[in-house]
């Protein structure tokens, strides 16, 4: 039998994680440190393998259920090599250093189990109770396989140029940025999208780091809402950065 399809054969490395490629990631285990990845999404593996649900602590998931935030996890454990994938998704991935790194968890395909993982806030700058945004801190020294819809662009944030990202674009930054949530228009109309500009909340970071923007204001295929509409999938329905933090606050 002869096909292309028998080039996109496993890559051979050394590392722990490997990128297989754009959209597959191949980790290898030996036994002594486990992975955590998204539940779902191993995709094959070879070897021996356990998959067994991550525990989540009585803080971890009362801020779930008050945030929406934080990691739905499967704890990796054995030896061999495991494949992960979530929709298709663009992979990269990133080492956590002792500065650590800020993530939209749903952004998160695996990561190491010796990271610490926390949900923060970050404020409206209406200081209007429930128009923030929640987010994942992770810390620790480690590395974090992170999902994109598209190739992402990464920006460089420096104290002398500030970057602002629109809400529903944003993917992940560095921890040790001053963020701000923000909306470019009149207090009074920030229920509404900026105008008609179809533009709304947006983060503003400062100080010295990084900040990585995916080509796309759609939230992640996991969330679409099959039979909701095209506002579902959008920042501006149930499932996107305002719509997460806007239906308490305005019922």
């Amino acid at each position: 039998m002869q096909s292309p399809l028998f080039s996109h054969t496993e890559q051979q490395s050394q590392d722990r994680y490997t990128v297989q490629n754009p959209q597959l990631l191949r980790v290898s285990l030996t036994g002594q440190d486990d992975v955590l990845a998204r539940k779902g999404s191993m995709v094959a593996y070879q070897g021996l393998m356990d998959f067994d649900g991550e525990y989540q602590s009585n803080n971890q998931r009362r801020a779930h259920a008050r945030t929406g935030e934080g990691l739905d996890l499967m704890r990796c454990s054995g030896q061999g090599t495991v494949y992960f994938a979530n929709l298709a998704q663009y992979v990269h991935v990133v080492d956590v250093d002792r500065d650590g790194m800020t993530v939209d968890s749903s952004y998160v395909l695996a990561l190491d189990s010796t990271l610490h993982t926390e949900v923060i806030a970050v404020d409206s700058q209406y200081g209007i109770s429930g128009s923030g945004k929640y987010q994942l801190n992770i810390s620790g020294q480690g590395k974090v396989a992170l999902m994109t819809s598209g190739q992402p662009l990464m920006v460089q944030v420096t104290p002398d140029k500030y970057v602002n990202a629109d809400a529903d674009a944003i993917v992940a930054w560095s921890s040790s940025l001053r963020v701000q949530m923000q909306a470019q228009t009149h207090s009074s109309g920030i229920r509404r999208r900026r105008g008609n500009t179809g533009e709304g909340w947006e983060l503003s970071f400062l100080g010295q780091g990084f900040a990585l923007v995916q080509p796309s204001e759609v939230m992640p295929p996991q969330h679409a809402q099959i039979g909701e509409g095209v506002a579902a999938q959008f920042g501006v329905g149930q499932q996107g950065a305002y719509g997460q933090n806007q239906n308490n606050a305005w019922s």
